[in-house]
């Protein structure tokens, strides 16, 4: 089927009991409350990609687009939180926020530069090839990344969150299909969608394999400093990689390329119910807002 609106940027997350979704004008959340409602909250925002010529440049809008969404994802489940558990949303301060993604970059700088290092260290005496030793070094990245999804996946709320995450792609999948927005439409398409995040976190981990191998090999305090240096670099650059792929996804080599990452979404994404595609879709009308007169798959 043609993908009529492929060209029409949508973006979202899975939130607490919600959903958000994103266009280049507007951000919109939706969440379920206790009572059963959904609460949808639009707000014009634009990417910070998109306000600065330069921030718009082939790698460093990826790690532009990073941190702004470093900062949006916290912010929408900061609220959806609120609403989902109808409590008062707390307003976070610029000090706040930044000790949250500071915390949130420690967690990753530990867990999946750190400790794959230290431990590919264990056999950096045996390994003659820089390049065979960061490919060893990014095989136990990957390994720890799979043991921490399997790990959360099994906890009854985040699995909720996988549920929507599910959602998400399948609304978004029906409007690029240029369908009607509403969930019986959405029930036939897949979870796994071609530029979910989860696709950017193993490009980002094969895109390290190469950049870490022009590092040399300095000692193990040094891979690590080096590593988080270059990380906004690989970031940028997987970034590029996964909107190249998106492209081309019709390509028969693009799609074998893509299937690390839409196994992966096995994990991060399950199939939704009803009730939270309509969540998905209530986010999707508000983040398109007007422009749905201008565009495929009106309702």
């Amino acid at each position: 089927m043609e993908n009529k609106n492929a060209c029409f940027d949508v973006g979202g997350q899975a939130l607490i009991e919600g959903v958000m979704m994103r266009t280049p004008l507007r951000m919109a959340l939706a969440v379920r409350k206790k009572n059963g409602d959904i609460a949808l909250e639009v707000r014009n925002t634009r990417p910070l990609a998109k306000r600065n010529r330069f921030f718009g440049l082939p790698v460093i809008r990826g790690i532009v687009n990073l941190i702004d969404s470093l900062i949006v994802g916290w912010q929408a489940l900061s609220y959806s939180a609120s609403v989902a558990f109808e409590e008062e949303e707390e307003k976070l301060s610029n000090f706040d926020m930044g000790m949250a993604i500071l915390l949130a970059l420690g967690l990753f700088v530990g867990l999946f530069v750190a400790l794959p290092t230290f431990l590919a260290s264990l056999v950096d005496r045996f390994i003659v090839s820089t390049f065979l030793y960061n490919l060893v070094e990014g095989c136990i990245r990957v390994g720890i990344f799979l043991l921490y999804l399997a790990v959360i996946s099994s906890m009854k709320d985040i699995r909720r969150i996988f549920e929507y995450h599910g959602a998400e792609h399948k609304a978004i999948f029906t409007f690029e299909n240029g369908e009607e927005l509403k969930p019986e439409n959405a029930e036939k398409f897949t979870t796994f969608h071609p530029r979910c995040g989860t696709n950017w976190l193993i490009i980002v981990m094969i895109v390290s394999i190469f950049v870490f191998s022009l590092l040399g090999r300095p000692g193990i305090v040094g891979r690590v400093i080096t590593r988080v240096l270059v990380v906004p670099l690989v970031a940028g650059l997987a970034y590029e990689a996964i909107k190249l792929l998106s492209r081309y996804r019709d390509n028969k080599l693009v799609y074998w390329l893509s299937l690390p990452g839409l196994w992966l979404q096995r994990i991060t994404t399950r199939s939704p119910d009803r009730s939270q595609l309509e969540v998905a879709f209530s986010a999707l009308k508000g983040s398109l807002g007007e422009e749905r007169n201008h565009v495929a798959g009106k309702s």
